[in-house]
């Protein structure tokens, strides 16, 4: 009884601490922010709490009022999730004040994930933000959203 309860504990420790998964570039032409690095915590997603994006990379052009943020997730082809930020906003919170300089290579971002959000299964998300009216990254991947 002890062994199983052990293996339950080692069970829920791994998935308390899964990794964000892997996101890629799925930016057409050449985006405004060349990303090096993109993660999600905490990982999996809770419905109705703050998930966090870090990001970093290099702009080639500041990041100023008017941007805009779009998160759409898809299930076998479909629409499950859509949101949308203004990005100075969201920036703003983490510190962050638009306009953003090109020094800047790398921000901390969180948003609340809408408790419309499917739960327990693997949903293609896409995050892509906009500057100037030109896409400044699009970044997508496999994730998976559920009740914490």
């Amino acid at each position: 009884m002890k062994f199983f309860a052990a293996v339950a504990a080692l069970v829920v420790a791994a998935v308390a601490n899964a990794q964000s998964p892997p996101f890629t570039s799925c930016a057409t032409g050449t985006p405004g922010m060349t990303v090096t690095g993109f993660t999600l915590t905490p990982y999996p997603m809770c419905i109705g709490q703050n998930v966090c994006a870090a990001v970093t990379g290099t702009l080639s052009s500041p990041i100023v009022a008017g941007s805009t943020l779009t998160i759409t997730g898809r299930f076998a082809g479909r629409v499950v999730y859509s949101d949308s930020h203004d990005l100075c906003t969201v920036l703003a919170a983490s510190g962050v004040s638009c306009p953003v300089p090109t020094t800047v290579t790398s921000v901390n971002a969180c948003v609340q994930v809408l408790s419309s959000a499917p739960a327990d299964i693997n949903v293609m998300l896409t995050i892509q933000a906009t500057n100037n009216n030109q896409v400044l990254f699009c970044q997508a991947a496999t994730v998976t959203a559920t009740h914490c």
